[in-house]
Parts: structure tokens; sequence; C-alpha cells
């Protein structure tokens, strides 16, 4: 045992010593924080080249350096010595690189930059073909549908991410913070949870029908003469061993024939079982679809809210709360409805609805402060080219109590506006729609 222990060991040992260096990369974002700090530090950075030109005649390159770890680049210059300029200054090139932190010279945009030492790995890209523009040229976010694979790396989709992510992560920390704890819900289930959705059914009934039909067409079904041709074999075979138990034939033969008679009898129950084949859905007498034969053996759906399920946690864990993806099969192309999104569900015991509002407003305003603290470079991003007030919104929502009022009282608001007819009638007993929500309680 030792000894196989040790050579098992020796043989862990060899395979490690095969494998290259783990690299030790430093985030651009880590890089540009620092700032002047970090000058004469040696670091490796790894990126996608944004811009990429070659100056003094050649002799060296400057690279706009990204890895989505932030919004700002990462000015590296590289000599000619070091590496060929024209594998790298390619938009889109991913490269890895080494070498030493310094500050530029002054009137720079840049606080530090990099001057490369090493180049450890280079992913070259064919610059005719390669669909994002160089430096800071915009697409429309329409034309970015064209390059799903791609277009995280530019300034709109990646100011999204980290945004995403930070609400995602400051959510968590909510909760936590608050005493819930975080349940899983099932993304497959039977129920409709109360009618909140159309919903998409999860089967195997239609691939499980293609590979009928595809069975049935290389090798069609038996007909009425072959079973029976079958069937009068095993009868045959019957015969057969009735008459040498009859005749006290030996072991041995009365064991051959059985096996005889038993292969007869397992082709005629295949043959059976394929003529009942049919193509399509297997459906009831009734027409119905026959959902017993199915993998769930009944309907099931993706999940258009974890709601019922996470109760039940509330019902023995007091505060819980779900944050998974659902599903909606409303044919709506509107900003408001999406066939597919995350949800967070929170529910509380021994709650009322003044503990449900002010966990509410807790939870709000907490992501909003979240935001002006850990991505004012993004947010500013979206307020110069999407939304010009989104930062004030930020800190007025998060700074503001949130004023309250009963449904009695903003009905009677409601009725009150004179200065805009509302598509939706208002009058008590009905639920507000977004018209009404929007700027007029």
């Amino acid at each position: 045992m030792a000894a196989d222990a040790a050579a098992a060991a020796m043989s862990a040992t060899s395979l490690c010593d095969d494998l290259e260096p783990a690299t030790v990369r430093t985030r651009i974002r880590d890089v540009l924080a620092a700032g002047a700090a970090r000058a004469g530090d040696r670091v490796v950075v790894g990126g996608w080249v944004r811009t990429g030109r070659e100056q003094g005649k050649g002799s060296f390159a400057f690279l706009e350096l990204s890895d989505g770890s932030c919004a700002a680049t990462l000015q590296a210059i590289v000599d000619a010595a070091v590496h060929p300029l024209a594998r790298l200054t390619a938009t889109g090139t991913s490269v890895l690189v080494e070498g030493v932190i310094k500050e530029p010279p002054e009137g720079t945009k840049q606080n530090v930059e990099l001057k490369v030492s090493r180049v450890l790995e280079v992913g070259e890209v064919d610059a005719a073909v390669y669909p994002l523009p160089k430096g800071k040229v915009k697409l429309t976010l329409e034309k970015l549908r064209d390059v799903v694979h791609l277009r995280s790396r530019t300034n709109t989709i990646g100011a999204v991410a980290r945004i995403r992510h930070q609400l995602a992560y400051a959510s968590h920390r909510f909760f936590d913070e608050n005493g819930f704890l975080y349940v899983h819900t099932p993304i497959i289930t039977t129920s409709d949870c109360e009618g909140a959705g159309e919903m998409f059914q999860v089967t195997t009934l239609f691939s499980q029908a293609e590979k009928t039909e595809k069975e049935l067409r290389e090798n069609p079904k038996p007909s009425d003469s072959e079973i029976e041709a079958a069937k009068v074999l095993v009868k045959e075979k019957g015969d057969v061993v009735a008459q040498l138990k009859a005749a006290k034939a030996s072991k041995q033969e009365i064991s051959t024939a059985v096996d005889e008679l038993n292969r007869a009898k397992e082709i005629v129950s295949k043959l059976e079982e394929r003529f009942k084949l049919k193509p399509g859905i297997p459906r009831k007498d009734d027409g119905s679809i026959a959902f017993e034969n199915d993998f769930f053996k009944r309907q099931a759906f993706l999940t258009v809210s974890g709601q019922l399920q996470v109760e039940t946690y509330a019902c023995a864990l007091s505060s819980v709360y779900t944050f998974g993806p659902t599903f909606r099969a409303e044919n709506s192309h509107t900003s408001r409805h999406l066939a597919e999104f995350w949800m967070v569900e929170p529910e509380i015991a021994f709650a009322n609805l003044q503990d449900d509002m002010n966990c509410a407003e807790k939870y709000v305003q907490y992501l909003c402060k979240w935001l002006l603290d850990h991505c004012q470079e993004d947010m500013e991003f979206m307020v110069k080219n999407y939304d010009k007030s989104a930062i004030e919104r930020l800190e007025l929502v998060s700074s503001t109590p949130f004023v309250r009022i009963s449904y009695t009282k903003a009905v009677e608001l409601l009725k009150n506006v004179t200065d805009k007819k509302f598509d939706n009638k208002v009058e008590w007993g009905i639920d507000l729609a977004s018209e009404h929500e929007r700027g007029y309680i």
C-alpha cells in the first residue's frame, strides 16, 4: 500500500513538472486604481486590443487594452524588438503581456502605462472581417444582436454586465445582512403559480415521436401475416418441447428445445411491440395527449415564479428568498415583457404589510446606494450615452424616504387628474395600471 501511494505521488509530481507555471495576472482595474503608486512594479496583464497603432516609423506600438474588469483601458507600449507589431495592433487581438508599470509623460491622459518586455501569448484576428469597429466608434444595440459572441467586448454591454453583477451581489448581501436564507426553487415545475403568466412546456414527447418516425421509416412495422407466422413457430417449438418431455428425452435435449421456444416467444413479443408503434405524439382513446409517456409522466413547465415553493420554506425558516431564472411565454414584444428573466422573491413569516413595505424600501435604497458606491464609472457611462438623469435618480431614491398612501387615497388622487385621459378607467376596486403609477400618484 505504501509503495503504491509513493508511486502515485511520484507520478502526480512528474505530471505537474510537465505543466507550465501558473500565470499570476493582474487586472487592469487594479493597475489603474493604484495609479502611480505601482510605478516600477512588474506585472502580467491580459486583455483585448481596443485600438493599436504603430509609431516611430514602426519602431514601437501603442496598444489600448481592455480585460473587462473596468470601463477604462490600459495603454501598453511594445517595441518592435519585443514582438512583430503587425501581429498585435489589430482591434480584437488577444494578448497576454509582461512589463513594468510606468508613469507616462506629462500632458497625457493616462495616469500610468505599461512598458512591455515580453509578449507571452497572442490570439490574432483577421482585421478585414472582425466586426467590431476600432476605438470609440459606436455600434447600435440592434447591430450587436448580429455579433452575440463579441458584443460583451463593447463598452455598453460590458457596463451592463458589471452593473448586473453588482446588483446581484448586493441583493445577496442585503438579504444575508437582514437574516434571510437563500432558497433554490425548481426551474421545472408542474405548478402554474396562481396563473402568473403563460408557461413554456417541457416535454420529451416531440423527440420521442421523431425517434419513432425515423425508426419506422428505416425499419417498417411488421404485417399481420409476419406476426401470425411467428406465433405458428412458437406453437411448433412448444409442441417439440412437449413431445420431448413425453418421450422422457435427455435433460440436454429438453433444455435446448426450451431455449429455442423462448427465443421464438421473444421474437413474437418484439414484433407485437413494433406493431403497436404509431407515428406522432402518443394520444389516449379520447384524443388527448398521453402524458404518461412523457419524461415526468405528467405535464411540466418552465417556472413563471418560485413563489409557491419558497413560501413553504418561509413557513419553516421564517425569512427566505429565491433569486433565479423565470420564464413567461407571453407573445408580447415590449420592454415590460421578457421570455426569460431573473427575479428576486422574498417571503417573510410573521410579517404584516408594513413589514413588507419596509423591506422593499430598504432593499431598493440599498441597491441604489450600492451602485453609487461601486459602479460610478459605469453609471457615468450610462448617463453620458443613454440616461442623463440616472445618477440623480439613484441619489434621490437612496436618500429619500418613500411616501406611502392607501389604495383608496391613490384612486382618489387619480380621479382628480385633469390633464390626462387614462386608457384604463379609474374606479375603486380596479388594479392600478402602469399609466396610473407613472407620475400621477
